[in-house]
């Protein structure tokens, strides 16, 4: 009995096409109900003889299918013709009336397979979308492994030549844990988001937690943007390594943000870091951190100041995470 309400309930779902049996017993049903109910009418108006039964058309095409429709809507009029509920015949007039039920089951029976076949095609995209989706987790989840896998493998050669040379390998070895905390927050906050502050220091500890300073409430970031500004945040950390105030003696960084309305404006402002005499032409980076924001209604300006690099970001929160 359970199996068969489960049949019942994946076809009337459209998950799974019932057996042709349960689809012939759900169709008596529907006729059976139909007559019922005709008959209760019956005592108010024992000239309608067609009208219930158009309800039963409707349910058993939508769940058995163009056949079964077909199928109801006959037994339903020769029903409708030879049973009687009073002393009345039948006349040419009820022939006709049947002409008229059978052509609006035939409307009724076409509508309810082109959306069958509709739900049938949506059902498959659905599906194929989920296959692909489940794939392309899969496939990220085999990179990033991959990922770590080779970053590690880096770390340790890098170590063992450097082992002799420890000063060296002090200024490596940092960078190295800070890529690898990177590629792991990434992964964490595809899924989840994170807070600002958590994304910040993540990006910023293995410079020294000294060297930054941090101004801003709590702010919990959705995930899509959360890997946005990870990207970002990596970037300019990065260039803070090589050229800016992370590769001076001195150089600080102090990074702020505001919240108005759903308008994030985040500040990155270095100083007493090395003077930018020439900027070179725009690379990779300089591209990523002026179109990364695009996607959330924003926008970032860099300027190279003597002080040292500031860079203003501001996007649009989404309010669903």
């Amino acid at each position: 009995m359970g199996k068969l309400i489960d049949e019942f309930r994946k076809g009337w779902r459209g998950a799974a096409p019932p057996s042709l049996g349960l689809s012939l017993a759900f169709a008596v049903t529907c006729l059976l109900v139909a007559t019922l109910a005709r008959w209760a009418l019956a005592h108010m108006r024992p000239d309608v003889y067609f009208t219930p039964y158009f309800p039963a058309v409707f349910f058993a095409a939508a769940f058995g299918g163009f056949r079964i429709g077909v199928i109801t809507a006959l037994v339903g009029g020769v029903l409708g013709v030879v049973v009687n509920f009073g002393d009345a015949l039948a006349d040419p007039s009820r022939f006709a009336l049947l002409a008229l039920y059978w052509a609006v089951c035939a409307l009724t029976i076409w509508g309810v397979e082109h959306y069958r076949s509709l739900l049938v095609e949506q059902r498959r995209i659905s599906r194929r979308l989920i296959e692909e989706e489940d794939y392309r987790k899969l496939l990220v989840d085999e990179l990033q492994h991959r990922l770590k896998n080779k970053l590690s493998t880096v770390h340790a050669v890098l170590h063992q030549v450097l082992h002799d040379q420890p000063q060296i390998w002090a200024r490596i070895d940092p960078r190295l844990r800070s890529l690898a905390a990177t590629d792991d927050l990434i992964s964490r906050i595809d899924k989840g988001g994170c807070d600002i502050r958590d994304l910040l220091i993540s990006e910023l500890g293995p410079y020294g937690h000294v060297r930054f300073s941090l101004n801003g409430d709590r702010l919990f970031l959705p995930p899509k943007l959360a890997v946005t500004l990870s990207l970002m945040f990596h970037e300019l950390a990065t260039n803070a390594g090589k050229y800016g105030a992370f590769s001076a003696p001195r150089g600080l960084l102090q990074v702020s943000w505001t919240v108005s309305d759903d308008r994030l404006t985040v500040t990155w402002d270095e100083t007493e870091g090395p003077s930018v005499d020439k900027v070179s032409e725009p690379g990779f980076g300089t591209k990523l951190l002026k179109s990364a924001l695009s996607a959330f209604d924003g926008k970032s300006e860099v300027f190279y100041l003597r002080t040292g690099l500031h860079c203003t970001m501001q996007c649009r929160i989404p309010k669903s995470g």
